[in-house]
């Protein structure tokens, strides 16, 4: 007979009771033994002590569930008032800012579009915990803070733990008769986490997959042994670091270890996933796995040099663990990877000092030598007195300390090279990588960057897609080039009327937006000129302001003299270390200050400043936009897409010939965009023969008094100097030569004011545009990839929905390797 319960037993079973809701405790045990015989029948006969915890949890559960939804539905019940807007739900959803600039945005549209072309491709990259950095503007300066993405979880990814790969750090090389061996190396987990990319009404759904590093159970054991508990602790927190946050650097390279990591970590994790998939795909097989036909199955793209120790680390595995011979492997290898070049200025190319790689990655250095001198032994057979040459081929540079030139390998270590725009392919081939191209000019190719229609224009824009579908139908969304077929409305009065109407519309909207966040009155009847893009000299926005001014100052000359309205609206992020960039934005807000509160200026002239320019903010700005800015020096942007996002969505573009605005040129024709400036052979020969900045700023009185009252702090009263070193920059060392440019800039800006009174003739113009936009599709972009680099095909079959049989997938299978 059990003994009476004491006062305290029977204190706690009526708190039980209360807590999990239950009359008496016999319903527990009635619940704790089903619970309990569950798992003794599933997994074993002897029940544990973690077996009868487990069983009393789910059974408190069970009755903790019944409560917790009866709870909500009381809420529900007694306040019943819950609407849900989709703009609402859509505003919830954080941007995945996993990477810089375009570059990141670009490789998102190239996803969409493998998918929507029915092309088995998978996206590879790093889940970083933190990714591109949120922007505040504060008193006009940017402060940046962390970008916690991920703090409320991500409903779009599964992870995958059974895919959970090793990769290797640090270590020694040491040499047998087996070969070369990578020992006694620090170990970091990739955790895989899965996304899927679903293309355009064909019932595919592609995968990308982000790698998270963990650090293994064991990690620095002998830390515990010894009794340093806190420091392997905090040494599985350095391994993890590894996919804590990106570097927010566009166009520059930093050499930190931590960065060479996160390169190292995504290539080392990624080619051993492909390996598995190709050796899983030869099941069946007798015999050890043939990788003859691994570039017949496999292409690997390499976005710019980020992933460029993917062809060392591939020759290690192919070489060091699959015993292939070098030569067999190196050929593979070369027929594997293709290198895409997305920057041709000096400081962006990467550059990675011997003595780093030679701590953390000690066996791929030895694979880099060894590529780099079998390929100077081919230089040197076919320019033996060329020694110049020879070192300016090199893998590796001697000049500054030894560092291994990544775009030098990527070229040597692939079959197909590319830029991102006709002008941009041409430089690269004439001039950044001249030598590599007069050697082997069938390597060379230009692949023009693109956009994905579905999101730049069906999501973002859709009162447009929908004016455009009923003129022409909607097979334009997957085929774009179909938008020529808008020509024939150009002079359309009923077309011409709704084009304008849905401009309207959405800057109607988009002023609302920029009221509520910065409380100045807009006026959406006024020009809409926009310019958002990294912050960057060469991407001038220094010469925008130098307009902005300008027109302030013609205002405030003959404030009765008629004045075409205009809301600038500038936007975009300073990487956190760069300087310059940062009191760019510092002097646009402090002119928007001044021109925004003078009184003789009113409506006529607003400026904004754009605080965290991102993917969903662009979707907002770029189908309300009148005027896009794409005003590079001519020469220094490899391609742009914002310049593709505008020109579909009915802005009309002024820019100097640079990137792809000269191919946009070609499809528009230049009389419809606004081209102004000097062309890459005038920078070319003022490079030869010098550029003298005074001599623009003394015969141009117009910009030596925008200078002047810049220098003396007229826009920043109380703190006078604070911008001497923009003009000390701009008179001393631009290298893309503002004052140069000023002149025409502003003489085209005068183009655009007379054209924007006549509404009828500038809407012709964006329907010109438009109309011409259709070579921009990111479609077009990856179809060139595909038949021109990777040796596929697209295709335009449809995978079965999965509610039909099994047969129908074979079937459609079966279809797609006949074809």
């Amino acid at each position: 007979m059990a003994a009476p319960l004491t006062d305290q037993e029977k204190r706690k079973q009526i708190s039980i009771r209360g807590i999990v809701g239950v009359e008496n405790v016999a319903e527990l045990k009635k619940g704790f033994n089903r619970h309990l015989h569950f798992t003794l029948v599933k997994d074993r006969n002897v029940a544990t002590p973690r077996d009868y915890y487990f069983a009393l949890a789910h059974t408190v559960r069970d009755h903790l569930v019944g409560r917790w939804i009866r709870t909500q539905q009381f809420y529900y019940e007694t306040d019943p008032k819950l609407g849900l807007d989709m703009e609402d739900l859509e505003e919830m959803e954080e941007d995945a800012g996993l990477g810089n600039g375009g570059l990141g945005r670009l490789a998102a549209c190239f996803l969409d579009s493998m998918a929507t072309l029915g092309l088995a491709a998978y996206g590879y990259g790093i889940r970083y915990e933190y990714g591109i950095f949120n922007q505040k503007i504060k008193n006009g300066w940017q402060v940046e803070e962390a970008d916690d993405w991920l703090r409320h979880g991500n409903p779009w990814e599964k992870a995958r733990p059974e895919y959970m790969l090793p990769v290797h750090f640090y270590g020694r090389v040491e040499e047998s008769k087996e070969g070369a061996k990578w020992v006694d190396t620090q170990v970091v987990l990739a955790m895989p986490y899965d996304t899927p990319i679903p293309g355009y009404m064909n019932n595919t759904v592609n995968t990308m997959r982000l790698w998270s590093a963990r650090a293994p159970n064991d990690f620095n054991l002998m830390d515990f042994n010894v009794g340093d508990y806190i420091q392997a602790v905090l040494d599985r927190n350095l391994a993890e670091n590894i996919s804590r946050v990106l570097y927010p650097n566009d166009n520059f390279f930093e050499g930190k270890e931590l960065r060479l990591k996160q390169e190292y970590f995504v290539v080392a994790a990624t080619l051993q996933d492909i390996i598995r998939r190709f050796k899983n795909s030869k099941k069946g097989f007798s015999g050890p796995v043939s990788f003859d036909s691994f570039p017949e199955k496999v292409a690997i793209q390499l976005n710019d040099t980020h992933p460029a120790m993917a062809i060392p680390e591939l020759m290690r595995v192919f070489v060091d663990i699959e015993k292939l011979d070098w030569d067999t492997a190196w050929a593979i290898t070369k027929r594997t990877f293709a290198y895409t070049n997305h920057t041709v200025l000096p400081e962006a190319l990467e550059r990675w000092p011997i003595g780093l790689l030679e701590t953390l990655l000690p066996r791929h250095l030895q694979i880099i030598y060894r590529i780099n001198q079998g390929h100077l032994d081919e230089i040197s057979a076919l320019f033996p007195e060329d020694m110049d040459r020879i070192r300016r081929m090199s893998l590796i540079e001697e000049d500054g300390g030894k560092r291994v030139n990544m775009a030098h390998l990527c070229i040597v270590g692939s079959h197909a090279v590319n830029g991102v725009a006709e002008i941009h392919s041409n430089i690269i081939k004439t001039d950044v990588f001249r030598d590599f191209s007069e050697l082997e000019p069938e390597k060379f190719q230009n692949k023009t960057n693109g956009i994905t229609p579905r999101r730049w224009l069906l999501l973002c824009n859709p009162g447009l897609a929908e004016l455009i579908a009923e003129a022409i139908g909607e097979e334009y969304v997957k085929d774009l080039s179909q938008l020529q077929k808008l020509n024939e409305l150009v002079d359309d009065d009923t077309f011409i009327r709704d084009v304008s109407k849905v401009k309207q519309d959405n800057k109607e909207k988009f002023s609302q937006y920029l009221e509520k966040e910065y409380m100045v009155e807009i006026n959406p009847s006024s020009m809409f000129d926009v310019h958002v893009k990294r912050i960057h000299e060469y991407k001038r926005q220094l010469l925008n302001c130098l307009h902005i001014v300008t027109m302030y100052n013609r205002i405030r000359k003959n404030p009765k003299a008629p004045f075409v309205p205009r809301t600038v609206i500038i936007g975009g992020k300073a990487a956190p270390g760069y300087h310059m960039a940062k009191m760019i934005i510092k002097l646009i807000t402090a002119v928007g200050e001044v021109v925004n509160k003078d009184p003789v200026v009113g409506s006529k002239l607003k400026v904004i400043y754009l605080e965290n320019y991102r993917v969903s903010l662009a979707e907002k700005v770029i189908p309300a936009t009148d005027l896009s800015e794409q005003i590079s020096t001519a020469g220094t942007e490899a391609s742009g897409t914002g310049n593709m996002k505008f020109m579909l969505n009915g802005a009309l573009t002024i820019g100097t010939m640079d990137g792809a605005n000269v191919e946009m040129a070609e499809e528009a024709g230049e009389e419809n965009m606004f081209i102004f400036g000097m062309r890459v052979e005038d920078v070319a020969e003022m490079d030869v023969q010098g550029y003298d900045a005074m001599t623009y700023y003394q015969k141009i009185p117009e910009l030596k008094q925008a200078i002047d009252q810049i220098n003396s702090g007229f826009f920043c009263p109380k703190q006078p100097e604070l911008f001497k070193d923009v003009t000390n920059m701009l008179f001393n060392h631009d290298r893309f030569k503002v004052f140069a440019d000023y002149e025409d800039y502003i003489t085209c800006q005068e183009k655009v004011n007379e054209l924007y009174q006549n509404p009828r003739e500038w809407t012709k113009m964006v329907i010109k545009n438009i109309a011409a936009s259709g070579k921009f599709s990111s479609d077009r972009t990856i179809t060139d990839y595909a038949t021109e680099v990777w040796g596929v095909e697209p295709t335009d079959l449809k995978i079965p929905p999965p509610n039909e049989p099994r047969e129908a997938l074979d079937e459609t299978a079966r279809a797609l390797r006949e074809k």
